[in-house]
């Protein structure tokens, strides 16, 4: 990927001129979920990512009031390279906007978390296609009966994303995405969504729904989504990138495949 083409979906995402979600954005750079907490609840939350590492992966956690994550470049900033941000205040969305500067303080803490989107890539090259990308759209993704593992405030119900697909290719997609545990890994479902308390599947709790065609089966991976939901189920105050909506980073899927 070039580096003024790189420089140029940069710009356009930090001067809000880029409100689509991410996936197939920058082929080659691994993109990331976004959780903002003041500093009292970030050991917590960082206990709750340790207990949950197929949800929360961690990639990067800022000091306090720093907003360049080690994952970009020094002109970098978490306050506006992410198209959409989600407002959480006691649980409740109560904003999405494209930058949150005017949120951020001394005390807050940026954690990024791997993304699934980052292995989608991988996934194309075994001649696995991409529904959301093919309809574009944002990928599914559902509240599940499945629980995290709860750490201090913070509990909930595990988010799902889903990728339809037919049954050779999900065993296909199994093997590719267990070579990438920094991004959530392999799924963690497969087939009838009503065993992890999925009732309609073209009803998504957040994206958008994609055609499931005759002859395949869903395919499910924990979420980024899930800190959100939990934020939800405690009544918390939290910023978080809206779902779809990744940061981009500067490190390349590959660093975070084991071979």
């Amino acid at each position: 990927m070039p580096v003024e083409e790189r420089k140029r979906v940069i710009e356009k995402i930090r001067h809000g001129g880029w409100t689509t979600p991410t996936s197939g954005v920058l082929p080659g750079y691994a993109q990331a979920n976004l959780v903002v907490l003041d500093k009292a609840f970030a050991f917590e939350f960082l206990l709750y990512c340790q207990r949950n590492p197929k949800s929360c992966p961690v990639l990067d956690v800022t000091d306090p009031g720093i907003a360049v994550p080690a994952l970009a470049g020094k002109d970098a900033d978490i306050r506006s390279d992410i198209p959409k941000y989600h407002i959480y205040r006691s649980g409740e969305h109560v904003e999405t906007t494209e930058n949150m500067e005017h949120l951020w303080t001394d005390t807050s803490v940026a954690f990024l978390l791997g993304c699934s989107f980052t292995f989608e890539e991988a996934l194309i090259q075994n001649g696995i296609a991409i529904r959301h990308n093919e309809e574009n759209c944002n990928v599914p993704m559902f509240k599940t009966n499945i629980d995290t593992v709860p750490a201090g405030l913070f509990s909930g119900p595990m988010v799902v994303s889903m990728r339809p697909m037919k049954r050779a290719d999900a065993i296909r997609a199994v093997q590719v995405t267990s070579r990438f545990p920094d991004v959530h890994g392999a799924p963690v479902h497969i087939g009838d969504p009503s065993e992890i308390g999925i009732i309609n599947i073209t009803q998504p709790d957040y994206g958008d729904a994609v055609t499931l065609k005759e002859g395949e089966i869903p395919v499910f991976w924990a979420c980024g989504v899930t800190p959100q939901a939990a934020a939800k189920a405690n009544k918390l105050d939290m910023i978080t990138h809206a779902p779809g909506h990744m940061f981009l980073t500067d490190i390349k899927n590959e660093t975070l495949g084991v071979l």
